[in-house]
């Protein structure tokens, strides 16, 4: 799963990524992000009608655009294995998919010493910025745009933190995944196109766990590279 996220990095670092074209995508002065957590607004980027990339603001809690009322179970993530077929999901995995951009996220596990919640920040080799695979959509209903996180199994070297791992793909696959011609059938290939094997990890200190704690750098300095994981 992947319940909170970083964007810390500059702007202009993350969107190197994506071919994006207008100032507002591209010049954007976004503060650092410690600890992002579900229902808040995040940007993703989609396919845009001339072939580039698009930037775009939504609720990180996906809401279908047949959706009457606010979802009352949790829409943050979906899972990659039944996205396609599930209800809640698979309008969104036919033609709307697209990049979250992060450059961390976070995952617990349970202290042996006072069985409390241990937060550990996992991020790519040098901390470089990554896109989560991701569906969005829009309910002109309720006004809404959202988007969600796709996860996985998780593998080597998350599975000693948790049993399943958000999607992180790989630049080559983007323009496929995002293109909504892409047959679903395809699309879902795609997801086995990721960088999670690179994944490196170590503790961070508990205030992570409040994500009324938004902070700065803090949140992700180790507490104890003995601890140290993966690196």
């Amino acid at each position: 799963m992947c319940g909170r996220y970083t964007r810390y990095l500059t702007w202009s670092e993350i969107s190197r990524l994506y071919r994006l074209t207008t100032d507002w995508e591209r010049q954007r002065n976004d503060a650092p992000a410690y600890n992002i957590a579900p229902t808040e607004e995040v940007v993703f980027v989609t396919a845009s009608e001339d072939g580039n990339h698009k930037l775009r603001e939504g609720r990180w809690w996906l809401v279908p655009w047949w959706a009457k009322e606010m979802p009352k179970g949790s829409m943050f993530n979906a899972r990659s294995e039944t996205a396609d077929t599930s209800g809640a999901f698979k309008d969104a995995f036919k033609s709307k998919r697209c990049l979250i951009p992060a450059d961390g996220f976070y995952e617990w596990t349970q202290s042996p010493a006072d069985k409390g919640r241990d937060p550990w920040y996992i991020f790519l080799p040098d901390h470089r910025p990554f896109s989560f695979a991701g569906l969005w959509a829009h309910n002109d209903k309720l006004g809404i745009t959202s988007c969600t996180i796709l996860t996985a199994p998780a593998q080597d070297p998350m599975v000693s933190l948790h049993d399943r791992q958000p999607v992180i793909l790989a630049p080559e696959v983007y323009d496929a995944w995002l293109d909504p011609r892409t047959p679903g059938g395809e699309a879902k290939a795609l997801l086995s196109h990721d960088l999670d094997g690179q994944l490196q990890f170590y503790r961070v200190d508990r205030q992570v766990n409040s994500s009324k704690n938004k902070g700065g750098d803090e949140m992700i300095t180790p507490i104890d590279m003995r601890t140290a994981y993966g690196i």
